[in-house]
Formats: structure tokens, C-alpha cells, sequence
């Protein structure tokens, strides 16, 4: 308001200040110069409210930079932290794969001494006679 009323008052200074006077009228004095100046002030809201549109965006931008920066961050810690769990499973597997191997390889050797044990009894079994009518003494060669 206050830039407005600036703005008026020079005009009609200049308004009056153009005006011939009746006495220089008589004189031979080129005539004046129309001249009108504008001279447009911005309001100091206005300039405030620029200021802080530009602060506040130029403090998004900032924030967004930021918010990416921590982003990207975040991001790199997550990959990591993937990488070393696969990392960690690999060896879990491998380890598990190793178990199950020497699982197997003993399963494996109690099977053939379990085979070996039958085959030894029945070869005892074929080998030793009985006495069927007494049943009490046992002929082992």
C-alpha cells in the first residue's frame, strides 16, 4: 500500500512540476520536456514471499539431494548385508552337502558290515550240525 501511494505522489509531482507556469509562459524558454517516469516498486511482501518461495525450493532441492543421498545409502548397507547372507548360505549348503556326504559314506559301510555280519552267520549256520535226537551237542568242524 505504502509503494502505491509512492507511486501516486510522484506522479503528481510530476504532473504539477509539467505544468507550464503563466509566468515562464512569457519568456522564451523552449518548452518542457513530457517526460513521465514509471518507477514500479515491488512490494515488500511480495519481495518476502520470492525470497521464501526461493529459499523453499532451493531447501527442497536440498532435502530431495539429501533424501537420495540417504537413499542410495541405504541401499548400498541392504546390498551388502545381502551379498554377505548369500555368502553365509553358500557356506551353510556346502557344510550341509559335506554332512549329507559322510552321512551317506557311514550309512554306506554300516550297510556291508550289517551284510558281511549275516553272511558270516550263515556260513556258521551251515557249519555246524546238530544232534537231532539229543539236540545237546553240536559238531563244529
Amino acid at each position: 500500500m505504502e509503494g502505491s501511494r509512492q507511486e501516486m505522489q510522484l506522479f503528481s509531482y510530476t504532473a504539477a512540476a509539467a505544468a507550464p507556469s503563466p509566468s515562464r509562459s512569457n519568456d522564451h524558454t523552449p518548452p518542457p520536456l513530457d517526460l513521465q517516469l514509471s518507477i514500479s516498486l515491488n512490494k515488500p511482501e511480495r519481495v518476502a514471499m520470492r525470497k521464501m518461495r526461493k529459499a523453499a525450493e532451493s531447501s527442497c532441492v536440498e532435502a530431495l539431494k539429501w533424501q537420495a543421498a540417504e537413499q542410495i545409502r541405504l541401499a548400498a548397507m541392504e546390498k551388502a548385508y545381502a551379498e554377505r547372507v548369500r555368502e553365509l548360505t553358500r557356506r551353510e549348503m556346502e557344510m550341509a552337502q559335506s554332512e549329507f556326504a559322510r552321512a551317506r559314506a557311514m550309512w554306506e559301510r554300516a550297510r556291508e558290515e550289517v551284510q558281511r555280519a549275516e553272511r558270516i552267520k550263515e556260513r556258521m549256520d551251515s557249519l555246524s550240525a546238530t544232534c537231532h535226537s539229543c539236540r545237546h551237542s553240536s559238531f563244529r568242524p
